[in-house]
């Protein structure tokens, strides 16, 4: 056990991570991480892309806090981004669209048959962003794949939705 801080000084280093992100990789045994989808083209090309972990935290409370003051510091000409809150097993907790400095969360699906809905409509917007893209319109299909993105992000685990419907009752 003492020669674990030993190991992570001189991998900081050598990485040259800042040290407000020391608190990402120090605190693995947190259950909640707030995380944003991967945008390295060589990750989503090899089908290896992985969300990116922000912050972790204690609580659902903190890591919906801690999107938040995320958000705050996304710029406006920024592209909008989906922020997910993951549980220790990588399960979807909760999950919310950036917006003029805070999170708009999107509500989980209820059941299994809302989910299905939910997965048909954002596959049926992922053609029409690329037959979009096809035409040239660019911004159209971003707009539709952020769309798909967002539909994406009210599939909650089973596990968790519940609790998380009931989470953003209380955050209302």
């Amino acid at each position: 056990m003492f020669d674990l801080p030993l190991q992570t000084q001189p991998e900081t280093q050598k990485t040259g991570l800042p040290p407000s992100l020391l608190t990402v990789f120090a605190d693995q045994d947190l259950p909640f991480a707030l995380t944003t989808a991967c945008h390295a083209p060589a990750a989503l090309m090899s089908g290896q892309a992985h969300p990116k972990v922000l912050e972790r935290f204690a609580t659902l409370a903190e890591a919906m806090q801690g999107a938040i003051v995320h958000a705050e510091d996304i710029t406006p000409e920024d592209a909008p981004r989906i922020l997910a809150i993951l549980d220790r097993e990588g399960r979807l907790v909760l999950a919310g669209a950036t917006c003029d400095g805070g999170v708009a969360w999107c509500h989980p699906v209820s059941d299994a048959a809302e989910a299905r809905a939910v997965v048909s409509e954002a596959s049926q917007t992922r053609a029409q962003a690329m037959r979009a893209a096809e035409w040239h319109e660019h911004s159209l299909a971003r707009r539709l794949r952020h769309h798909a993105d967002v539909l994406d992000a009210r599939l909650v685990d089973p596990l968790w939705r519940v609790f998380a419907s009931r989470a953003l009752q209380i955050a209302a």
